[in-house]
C-alpha cells in the first residue's frame, strides 16, 4: 500500500467520501441528526443551543443553504422533507452547485495512469470485480485523453482496495448499511485511492445491494479530481441511485466537469461521434414534453425519461428526483400513469405492462399486462390516463382515440375506443399525458396542456405544459 502522509490526510479531510445511514425519520434523534449534517457538509460551527427557525441562528441560514442546494421549499427550518433528503445515503463531502472539482482544481499531471486491486470482496468473483473495475474506469476514458494500465505488484496511482471499519486511512467505515465507500482527490500518497465498504453487499447486476459498477464510477470521478453535483441526474450527485450499468452512459454534467480538468477524448472514434451525453431535463423548459402525470395523496408526479418531479400544494417548487432512488423495479421513460380513488393506487405504464403503487411501496402481484384490464391485444401501449372522479371511469388514452374502464366493474365500457376530439371538442393531437385536478381535467399534447371542464368537457385554457411546474 501506498504510505500515508499524516499531513496529506489532515489536508484532505474534507476528501473523504462516504455514505452514512442516518436514523429513521420521526425520532428524538431528528434536530441531532440535522446538526450533525449542518456540520459535516455545510460548515455549520459549533451551537451553545439548537434553534431550527430562520433567521434566529446559523442553524437557519445553514438550513436554508442546505434547501437550495437540494432544490427544496426553502423556508429555514427544518422540515419533513428537509429531514427525509437529510437521512438518504450519501457522500460525505461538502456539497456544491453543478459540477466542481476540489479546492485549486486538483487534477493528475499526467494522462497516463495506473491502478491496482489490491484486495477482493467476496461478494463478487473475481472476473466479475476485475471487469466491474476496468469498466468503471473507461466511464471517464471514454470522454477525456484519460488512459489507464493495471498493474499487479508495488504502488499504483489508484489502489483499489475492500476493508471494514478501520481500514488503515483514519476514516473508517461503519459497518453494513452504512458508509459504501471513499475516495481521495488526485495528490501524492493516498490521493486518488479508492475505498469500498466490505460489510456492505456489492452486486454485479442484481437490484439487491449496491452495484459496484455504479459506486466504483462515482468514486473514481473523485479520484480524477471531481466532487460532487446538484443535477439528480449526474453520477456525481451525492445519493447513491440505481440505474443499469448495461445501457450506463455518462451524463452530461460529468462529462462537462471531467472534460474542463483534462480535456476531451483526441481519439478519432471510426464509427462517427458518439451519442449526445444524457442531460437532465429543465422543468422551465418551454418545449418539455411530459412523459406522463398523475397525483399521488395530494402530490402532483410529473414523469420525464429517467426523472420525475413531486409538486406540494405548499411548495414553491417542484422537486426533481429520479426513478430509480425511488422504484429500481420501475422502468424509465414511462408512457403513462394515473390516480384511482376507488383503489386508493397509482398505476404506471410502459409498454404493455402496468404497475401499482400503495402511496410510495410498489404492490406485489406486479407488472401485469395491459390485456388483464381489458384492453385488446392490439393496443400495444397507453399513451396517456386520466382518472375521472365524478364517474368512478378511468379514460385510457392511445393517441387521437381513448377507451373507458370502469374502476368498479374493473372492466371496459362498452362502444369504445372513440376519437379524442368527440369527447373532448377543442382538443387537437395526439394526448402524451393527462390527469385531472382540483375538478379539472388536463390533457397534454406536446409541449401544450389542455384544460377542461370534468362534466360538460368544455375547454377552458389551452397552456404550456409545465404550468404546475410552477416556473
Amino acid at each position: 500500500m501506498k504510505t500515508i502522509n499524516l499531513c496529506i490526510l489532515a489536508s484532505m479531510a474534507i476528501a473523504a467520501h462516504c455514505l452514512p445511514i442516518l436514523p429513521p425519520p420521526g425520532t428524538e434523534q431528528d434536530e441531532d441528526v440535522a446538526e450533525m449534517y449542518l456540520k459535516r457538509f455545510y460548515n455549520l460551527t459549533e451551537q451553545r443551543g439548537r434553534v431550527f427557525h430562520r433567521g434566529v441562528s446559523p442553524l437557519g441560514e445553514k438550513l436554508s443553504e442546505m434547501q437550495r442546494f437540494f432544490k427544496l421549499k426553502v423556508t429555514g427550518t427544518l422540515d419533513s422533507d428537509t429531514l427525509e433528503v437529510m437521512k438518504k445515503p450519501r457522500c460525505g463531502v461538502p456539497d456544491v452547485s453543478q459540477y466542481t472539482t476540489f479546492p485549486g482544481n486538483l487534477k493528475w499531471p499526467t494522462n497516463k495512469l495506473t491502478y491496482r486491486i489490491v484486495n477482493y470482496t467476496p461478494d463478487m468473483s473475481v472476473s466479475e470485480v476485475d471487469s466491474v473495475i476496468e469498466k468503471a474506469l473507461q466511464v471517464w476514458a471514454r470522454v477525456t485523453p484519460l488512459r489507464f494500465t493495471r498493474i499487479y505488484s508495488g504502488t499504483a496511482d489508484i489502489m483499489v482496495s475492500f476493508g471494514t471499519r478501520e481500514h488503515g486511512d483514519y476514516y473508517p467505515f461503519d459497518g453494513p448499511d452504512g458508509t459504501l465507500a471513499h475516495a481521495f482527490p488526485p495528490a501524492a500518497g493516498i490521493g486518488g485511492d479508492a475505498h469500498f465498504d466490505d460489510d456492505e453487499t456489492f452486486t454485479f447486476r442484481s437490484l439487491n445491494g449496491y452495484n459496484l459498477f455504479l459506486v466504483a464510477a462515482h468514486e473514481f470521478g473523485h479520484s480524477m479530481g471531481l466532487s460532487h453535483s446538484n443535477d439528480p441526474g449526474a453520477l456525481m450527485y451525492p445519493v447513491y441511485s440505481y440505474r443499469d450499468p448495461n445501457s450506463f452512459s455518462l451524463p452530461r454534467d460529468d462529462v462537462n466537469g471531467i472534460q474542463f480538468l483534462y480535456g476531451k477524448n483526441p481519439d478519432v472514434n471510426p464509427g462517427g461521434p458518439d451519442p449526445e451525453p444524457p442531460t437532465t431535463p429543465d422543468a422551465c423548459d418551454p418545449k418539455l414534453v411530459l412523459d406522463a402525470v398523475t397525483t399521488l395523496r395530494g402530490e402532483i408526479m410529473f414523469f420525464k425519461g429517467r426523472f420525475f418531479w413531486r409538486s406540494y400544494p405548499q411548495g414553491r417548487e417542484a422537486v426533481q428526483s429520479l426513478i430509480k432512488s425511488f422504484w429500481p423495479e420501475l422502468p424509465d421513460n414511462l408512457d403513462a400513469a394515473y390516480e384511482s380513488q376507488s383503489t386508493d393506487r397509482v398505476y404506471l405504464f410502459k409498454d404493455r405492462q402496468v404497475w401499482a403503487l400503495a402511496g410510495y411501496d410498489l404492490v406485489r402481484g406486479y407488472p401485469k399486462s395491459i390485456s388483464s384490464m381489458g384492453l385488446p391485444n392490439t393496443v400495444k401501449k397507453i399513451t396517456a390516463a386520466l382518472y375521472e372522479e365524478h364517474s368512478g371511469k378511468t379514460l385510457l388514452f392511445v393517441d387521437n382515440y381513448y377507451y373507458s374502464y370502469d374502476e368498479a366493474r374493473q372492466a371496459m365500457d362498452s362502444g369504445f375506443p372513440k376519437l379524442v376530439e368527440d369527447g373532448f371538442p377543442g382538443m387537437s393531437g395526439k394526448v402524451t399525458a393527462a390527469f385531472q385536478y382540483r375538478g379539472y381535467s388536463y390533457l397534454y399534447s406536446g409541449s401544450n396542456m389542455h384544460e377542461f371542464s370534468p362534466t360538460s368537457r368544455r375547454l377552458y385554457r389551452v397552456l404550456n405544459n409545465n404550468y404546475f411546474l410552477r416556473c
